[in-house]
């Protein structure tokens, strides 16, 4: 299966970050290089391109879309280790970053994958296939108060705790190895009128053990300070968030960094010391297009977020 996926808010996002054609980017979620594609574009024979990807079957695809770029570089690693993998480059700071949060369009519809609840598949969910533990080890290994956290904290689920149980009651019978069975045993688990007006039923339980498999959410949580930190003055990262746990993280890291003084609001004076890295440039995310979202109903639910890295006279 050839690997593609629609990039949200493609012409927002790339005009967000404000390009340099002599400036230094970073893709942390490359993916099928969509936005790549267009942040290359701009840049001159002296700017600088790294995208990154845990995800092999992205690499390949990014690989080949990027080909006649002599200024990107691509390396397989998750993004949380962004400077880690910038130092090996000889990188310090950069001009932008950009990140495109979530599951892909190829990773979704590639039943082999297992992220889908629509399809009978194995069922796997990992981001990065080298990792061993997959969606599999989660369902049948996890006890049913464990299950009840990820599925009432990551997917928002108000029968959470049933689902939970439901799970639990049927991996003694036999082990749960497919999307199928997931989905099977969430559907007896939700009374029959809230599937109808709700939408499809497993849709937040695959999600909430998406997320906790891949650790999607804690990842993002401890790689936004230090993503700033390596942005040059002026620089800019851009975030797309595809849910409200991610949009939430976002918009607390944001705010956190444009103002970390912890003084009581009593105080006259800041006596913490703490200094502002820059500015929000997002009061309010910015959302697709009415147009956007007709020809991609995915996007619906996707919301942008800007910081801009201060001058060092904030």
């Amino acid at each position: 299966m050839e690997f593609y996926h629609r990039s949200v808010m493609l012409e927002e996002t790339v005009a967000g970050l404000g390009v340099k054609p002599d400036g230094i980017y970073v893709d942390g979620t490359l993916g099928g290089a969509g936005h790549a594609v267009k942040v290359c574009e701009k840049l001159s024979a002296r700017g600088r391109f790294i995208g990154i990807d845990q995800d092999q079957d992205a690499i390949i695809a990014a690989s080949e879309r990027l080909a006649a770029f002599k200024q990107a570089t691509i390396i397989r690693s998750n993004y949380c280790y962004m400077g880690k993998e910038l130092s090996a480059l000889g990188i310090q700071k950069v001009d932008g970053i950009l990140l495109d949060l979530g599951v892909s369009s190829y990773q979704l519809d590639n039943e082999e994958r297992g992220f889908t609840y629509r399809v009978d598949a194995p069922l796997d969910m990992r981001m990065d296939q080298r990792q061993s533990r997959t969606a599999a080890d989660i369902v049948n290994g996890y006890e049913e108060k464990e299950l009840y956290r990820i599925i009432r904290d990551y997917g928002e689920d108000k029968f959470a705790k049933n689902i939970a149980k439901h799970i639990v009651a049927a991996r003694e019978k036999a082990p749960v190895e497919t999307t199928g069975q997931l989905t099977e045993i969430i559907r007896q688990a939700i009374p029959m009128k809230m599937q109808v007006k709700s939408g499809h039923p497993a849709k937040r339980t695959f999600q909430a053990i998406r997320i906790e498999l891949n650790r999607e959410l804690e990842v993002l949580r401890d790689s936004l300070d230090g993503m700033i930190d390596l942005l040059n003055p002026g620089g800019r990262i851009c975030v797309i968030t595809f849910h409200s746990l991610e949009d939430r993280i976002v918009k607390t890291a944001f705010r956190k960094n444009e103002n970390p003084c912890t003084c009581p609001s009593d105080f006259p004076v800041c006596v913490c010391g703490k200094q502002s890295k820059g500015r929000v440039v997002t009061r309010k995310p910015i959302l697709p297009g009415e147009q956007e979202t007709e020809e991609n109903p995915r996007s619906k639910s996707a919301k942008l977020r800007i910081f801009q890295r201060g001058d060092g006279r904030d």
